[in-house]
């Protein structure tokens, strides 16, 4: 296996740089004097980020683009060796590896590694964790699985000695890492098109919590089903997290890390405390600039991460208050015409209904047009997404972005729209992306709120209608 020397910087090439994580790890070793080459299928704000760091970027992967200067190459799970560059690298002998495996081996460049592993909320608290260690100044570096404005892009270079990253459990990358310390959000049915069941999932995220040392910390939600069975191995010191609850004028705070005492703004925006076990305050009326009941949780998980490596109680409370998230996490991206339109990243069932919560707060008519991610996921949690979507006052449905898949013929938009409306709900299927645009202008009236919703490109539909 190829070891990555920091002190020996070679020429990496970069087989699908264009996505976020990858792009990341990109400009990190750019950084570090590292030549940086790579290609993706199209051009993309992030390949221009990419050339304006100086970085080549072949748009189209053939096997022209590998040069005798590369040295290693590093690619996405989702390419396949039939990839004319994945295969060119084959037949030259050269050395390969992972976007994981590379993300495991930087961790070891670092005195404390910070992993934030979970189904949903990973980019939100690795933004609000990266605050806090901003504001307390140990200079970290970032990679953060959205565009987050307090580090202008997805990655922050620093000269301290912690490194935070997002840590996905999609086809196990997560136990190729190498962090000392981690968070655990959250573990709930997901990339079925990989894991067999819940349990195979469970499973992975039990050998995720073996990784740390004996000198680390995990972090893990207590309401996770059965979390001690997830830890029972671990070897880093236990953390948990959790609401507290009030039963007949008692506390019931079974946690390390209560919150409670919750409120929220005109905005959504919580302030809450938290508590030890013992009821005592950790830290007082803390306040979020993100929106959602969901935000208190993910922030009381980088609060107790942040407790355990002694970060002062002020610099937590400014980082949380100066987090306005990244975006694509309930982003506000303008009006017209009396209608409000937010842009979501949501696409499982939890999410959705985290999100469309949030929104209700607002107490305006809700409209969400969704777009399905992955027919395997749409099709094994259809139940779930209709009871999640049924929610919003009216549902539009877009195609399912395909991603990494192809379309079967067994699961479509047009389902999910006929389960809806046995349910009672409004909702349509327009068509495309014109039809669904075409539609809202005839449909959205003054005081509407409008949610595009979806990991995939979904966000250009509320875009055009603002006129961007």
């Amino acid at each position: 296996m190829f070891r990555i020397d920091i002190n020996n910087p070679v020429h990496v090439h970069f087989i699908g740089i264009g996505g976020i994580s990858m792009s990341g790890l990109a400009v990190l070793l750019a950084g570090k004097g590292f030549t940086i080459s790579g290609s993706d299928r199209s051009k993309s704000e992030i390949t221009k980020m990419l050339e304006e760091n100086g970085i080549r970027v072949f748009i189209g992967q053939g096997a022209e683009n590998i040069d005798d200067g590369i040295e290693l190459v590093v690619y996405t799970a989702a390419i396949h060796p039939d990839n004319p560059e994945y295969a060119e690298c084959v037949r030259r002998g050269l050395p390969m590896m992972d976007r994981a495996t590379l993300l495991g081996q930087l961790c070891g460049f670092y005195k404390t590694s910070i992993g934030v592993a979970g189904t949903h909320g990973k980019t939100t608290t690795t933004s609000m964790l990266s605050l806090i260690l901003m504001e307390a100044d140990t200079d970290p570096t970032i990679s953060v699985g959205g565009i987050l404005p307090a580090i202008g892009g997805n990655l922050r270079i620093g000269g301290g000695d912690d490194f935070l990253f997002e840590a996905c459990e999609y086809t196990n990358s997560f136990l190729k890492f190498n962090p000392t310390d981690e968070i655990i959000l959250n573990i709930e049915a997901d990339h079925l098109d990989f894991f067999k069941d819940i349990n195979d999932i469970r499973h992975s995220f039990s050998e995720y919590a073996d990784i740390p040392g004996s000198l680390g910390h995990i972090v893990i939600n207590g309401e996770i089903k059965n979390s001690a069975e997830i830890v029972k191995n671990a070897k880093a010191r236990v953390i948990t997290y959790g609401p507290y609850n009030e039963k007949e004028g008692h506390f019931l705070l079974p946690y390390d890390y209560n919150f409670g005492n919750v409120s929220y703004d005109e905005n959504g925006y919580a302030t809450f405390t938290v508590y030890d076990s013992k009821i005592a305050p950790v830290l007082k009326d803390i306040k979020l600039s993100v929106p959602g009941a969901h935000n208190v949780s993910n922030a009381t998980a980088a609060i107790a991460l942040a407790k355990a490596l002694d970060i002062p109680d002020d610099a937590i409370r400014r980082g949380l208050e100066a987090c306005t998230g990244a975006e694509r996490r309930f982003q506000k991206k303008g009006e017209i015409c009396g209608v409000t339109i937010i842009d979501d990243y949501a696409h499982h069932p939890t999410e959705i209904s985290a999100t469309l919560a949030t929104a209700k707060k607002l107490g305006r008519p809700i409209w969400c047009v969704f777009q399905p991610h992955t027919y395997s996921r749409t099709k094994a949690l259809r139940k779930e997404f209709v009871e999640a979507l049924s929610a919003a006052d009216k549902v539009v449905l877009a195609p399912i972005y395909a991603a990494r898949e192809t379309d079967d013929g067994t699961i479509s938009s047009d389902d999910l729209c006929e389960d809806l409306r046995e349910r009672g709900v409004e909702a349509y299927a327009p068509g495309n992306f014109d039809e669904i645009e075409n539609f809202l202008l005839k449909n959205c009236v003054n005081q509407d709120l409008l949610i595009t919703m979806g990991a995939g490109d979904v966000v250009k539909i509320g875009e055009h209608l603002l006129g961007n």
